[in-house]
C-alpha cells in the first residue's frame, strides 16, 4: 500500500498504523520508539501485523475520524453488505498500552477473517501462544501480549485467527494489551466502554482549540496529529512515529524519525500554544530543562522521548524495507551532529511562551542566560545545518539567521521581564550576525540568499526569514529570493529542500518535494503580499493529505505520492502556520484572539 493508505491511531505514548485493507502494520510497545511487534509496514507479515477485513472482495466506501477525535472508522462493502471497523487506543495514563478494535455490523450479513501475527523486537521473535478462556496470551522474553476478545480462536504455529459473522446491529470486539512478561496482566477495560471515554476525552481537548480562521478544520486535524505524538509522560514529541519510510522510494535516504528533535518539538509546541494548548508548552518547557543537564556545551539536537542521549544508528538485517527500500535503521547518527539553528527555535519558543502566557519563572533565567552566553561564543562556526547534511560542515545561512533569532528574543525577554542581563552586548551580537548575513549570505546579483555563505547553491530553509522577523516580508531581498527558491527549487509548484544534484549531502539518489518548505512558502508568499498566491498553493498542499488529512514528510511530484516517515509533525506545524499566515495577510480578525502575538510580526512556521 502507499503510504497515505495509512490511518493514525495512539494513546500519547505510542502509535499504530492502520492501513485501507483493516490491517495494523506498524506498533511498537510500549512507547514510539521501543522495538516494533508489528512491522509489517517495512517488511512483511512475517514481521508482524494484524489483519480484521470482511472474507473475499471488500472494498472500503469510506474512512473518518469522529469529529474532534483520534478514533479511526472504516466502511467495508461487500456483496453481502457493510461493515464498519472502529480502531482506537484508549489514552493510557499509568496503565497498559490497548488496542480495541470493534466490527460493528450496518448492512447485511457479512463473513469476517482476523489474523494476529505478534513479532516482538523487529519481527525477530516467534512468541509462545496459549489460549485463555477469553482468548490468548502470548510470552516473548520480556514482552506479554493478551488478545480478549468473545471470539472463538485458533492457533496455528504461533499466528491467530478467527472467522466470524457479524449481522446488521452487531458487534465483535477484541482488545490487544502489552505488560511486562513478569507481572500479572491487567485486567481488561470492556471495548464500548473504552471507546466512549477515548472519544470524550478528544472531544474535549480539540474543543479547547481557539484558532477560528480559514481552514480551521485541517489545522484541527493538524493539532489533533501533534498532540498524538507527544510523549504524555515527559512532554518530548517524537518528529513521526516510524521509522524508515523512504524520501526517495528504493533509494537509501530512510531515517528513524521516532525520537524528540528540539527544534521539531519546540516549533510544534508553538503552534499548540497560538491555539491555545499551553498545558503542552509547558511540559515541554521541563523536558528541556531536564534533559540540557547544567552544561549548555552538551546539549544535543535530539533525545529520546524520555531524555535519553544514546541514540545509536544501526541496520536491521533481513527487511526487505518498504517497497525494497534499505536499508531500516533504528537510532539516528544525527544525534551527534552541531545544528546552530537549533538553539534558535528552542529560544523562540521560550519567548513564544512568555508572551502567550505573561510570565516565565525567574528561576529559569539564569539556566537560559548561560544557554545564550554559549551561543554567543559558537555562532561564528560551521554546522551541519538544519537538514542533517552528511557531507561538510558549513557556514549554513538559515543557522546564521537562527543565531540572530536566540538574541533578538532574549533582549525582548529581559527587556520584558526586568531580568538581569547583559542587554546591551547581547544587542550587539544581535547586529553583528544581522550584517554578517546580509553579507556574505545574500547573493546580490541574483537578489537572493543562498544556502550558505559564499555558495550558489540554494536552500528552502531561507524562506524563513521574514517568517522570524529576520526581514519585513515586503522587504526586496525576500521577494527576490522567494522568486529564486520558486525558480531554483519548485518542481510542479511544490518545493524541494535543496538540490541533490548540488549539494554535498553524503547521500545517492534523490528526494521527493520537502512539504513543510512548500508551506513556507505559502507564509512568505502572504507575508509579501502575495496572498492569493499563498492561498492557491495553500489549497494544493492540503489537496495532498489522505482523506484522513494526514502528511507525511515529502511529496514525490514525480510518482504522484507522499514519501517519508509519516505522520510527519514537521508538515503538520508548517500547515498550521501557513494557515495563521494567510489569515494575517487577510486581516487577521478571525484570528486576533487565538494569536495574541500577531503572526505578522512573529514565526508561526519554523525554521
Amino acid at each position: 500500500m502507499r503510504i497515505e493508505d495509512y490511518g493514525l491511531i495512539g494513546d500519547l505514548q505510542t502509535a499504530a498504523l492502520v492501513g485501507r485493507d483493516g490491517a495494523i502494520d506498524w506498533l511498537c510497545l510500549p512507547r514510539f520508539d521501543s522495538a516494533s511487534c508489528f512491522a509489517a509496514l517495512v517488511g512483511d507479515e512475517r514481521h508482524g501485523r494484524w489483519s480484521l477485513s470482511p472474507v473475499g472482495e471488500a472494498r472500503v466506501s469510506a474512512r473518518r475520524y469522529r469529529p474532534g477525535t483520534l478514533v479511526l472508522e472504516s466502511d467495508f462493502e461487500t456483496a453481502d453488505g457493510m461493515v464498519r471497523i472502529i480502531d482506537f487506543m484508549p489514552r493510557r495514563g499509568d496503565g497498559p498500552p490497548r488496542v480495541m478494535r470493534i466490527v460493528q455490523g450496518v448492512r447485511g450479513r457479512v463473513p469476517m477473517k482476523m489474523e494476529l501475527v505478534i513479532r516482538p523486537d523487529y519481527g525477530t521473535i516467534a512468541p509462545w501462544v496459549e489460549p485463555e478462556p477469553d482468548g490468548i496470551r502470548a510470552t516473548a522474553g520480556p514482552d506479554a501480549f493478551r488478545l480478549c476478545t468473545p471470539v472463538p480462536l485458533q492457533i496455528n504455529k504461533g499466528t491467530v485467527g478467527a472467522r466470524f459473522v457479524v449481522t446488521e446491529g452487531g458487534r465483535a470486539r477484541f482488545a490487544l494489551c502489552w505488560h511486562s512478561s513478569f507481572e500479572d496482566a491487567p485486567t481488561m477495560e470492556d471495548a464500548d466502554s473504552a471507546l466512549a471515554r477515548t472519544e470524550a476525552w478528544w472531544r474535549e481537548w480539540s474543543g479547547r482549540c481557539v484558532y477560528s480562521g480559514p481552514y480551521r478544520d485541517q489545522v484541527l486535524t493538524s493539532l489533533i496529529a501533534l498532540k498524538a505524538m507527544t510523549y504524555e509522560k515527559t512532554g518530548g514529541m517524537v518528529a513521526a512515529p516510524t521509522t524508515s519510510l523512504p524520501e526517495d522510494v528504493g533509494g537509501v535516504r530512510n531515517w528513524d524519525y521516532r525520537y524528540c528533535w528540539l527544534r521539531d518539538s519546540a516549533l510544534a509546541l508553538e503552534a499548540l500554544l497560538a491555539a491555545g494548548y499551553t498545558d503542552e508548552a509547558l511540559a515541554f518547557r521541563d523536558f528541556l530543562t531536564r534533559v540540557g543537564t547544567g552544561d549548555p556545551t552538551k546539549i544535543q539536537i535530539m533525545y529520546g522521548i524520555s531524555g535519553e542521549r544514546r541514540l545509536t544508528e544501526f541496520e536491521l538485517v533481513g527487511f526487505p524495507g518498504y517497497e525494497d527500500s534499505q536499508p531500516v535503521r533504528v537510532g539516528n547518527a544525527a544525534s551527534e551532529q552541531f545544528q546552530l539553528d537549533v538553539y534558535g527555535e528552542v529560544v523562540g519558543m521560550l519567548f513564544a511562551g512568555a508572551e502567550i502566557l505573561g510570565r516565565i519563572d525567574p528561576r529559569r533565567w539564569p539556566r537560559w542566560q548561560k544557554l545564550i552566553e554559549h551561543i554567543e561564543t559558537i555562532w561564528r562556526e560551521p554546522d551541519d545545518g538544519i537538514w542533517e547534511t552528511r557531507g561538510p560542515r558549513r557556514h549554513f545561512t538559515h543557522s546564521k539567521v537562527m543565531a540572530w533569532v536566540v538574541f533578538d528574543r532574549a533582549v525582548r525577554l529581559a527587556e520584558r521581564f526586568d531580568f538581569p542581563a547583559p542587554i546591551e552586548r547581547w544587542r550587539q551580537v544581535r547586529d553583528e550576525i544581522h550584517r554578517d548575513v546580509c553579507a556574505h549570505g545574500f547573493d546580490r546579483q541574483r537578489n537572493t540568499f543562498t544556502q550558505y555563505y559564499g555558495s550558489e547553491e540554494l536552500d528552502a530553509s531561507v524562506l524563513t526569514i521574514p517568517l522570524v522577523g529576520f526581514l519585513p516580508g515586503s522587504d526586496a531581498r525576500v521577494s527576490g529570493t522567494i522568486d529564486a527558491i520558486t525558480r531554483g527549487l519548485g518542481r510542479d509548484g511544490f518545493v524541494s529542500r535543496y538540490s541533490t544534484a548540488q549539494t554535498d549531502d553524503g547521500l545517492a539518489g534523490d528526494e521527493g518535494q520537502f512539504l513543510a518548505c512548500s508551506f513556507w512558502l505559502v507564509s512568505a508568499l502572504a507575508l509579501n503580499g502575495r496572498t492569493e498566491h499563498a492561498r492557491a498553493l495553500f489549497e494544493r498542499l492540503i489537496a495532498l493529505c489522505n482523506d484522513l488529512g494526514l502528511l507525511a514528510e515529502e511529496y514525490d511530484v514525480r510518482r504522484r505520492r507522499q514519501v517519508g516517515n509519516f505522520p510527519q509533525a514537521f508538515s503538520h506545524l508548517t500547515l498550521i502556520g501557513a494557515a495563521y499566515a494567510i489569515a494575517g495577510a487577510e486581516g487577521g480578525a478571525q484570528v486576533a484572539d487565538s494569536d495574541p502575538l500577531g503572526v505578522s510580526t512573529r514565526r508561526m512556521t519554523p525554521a
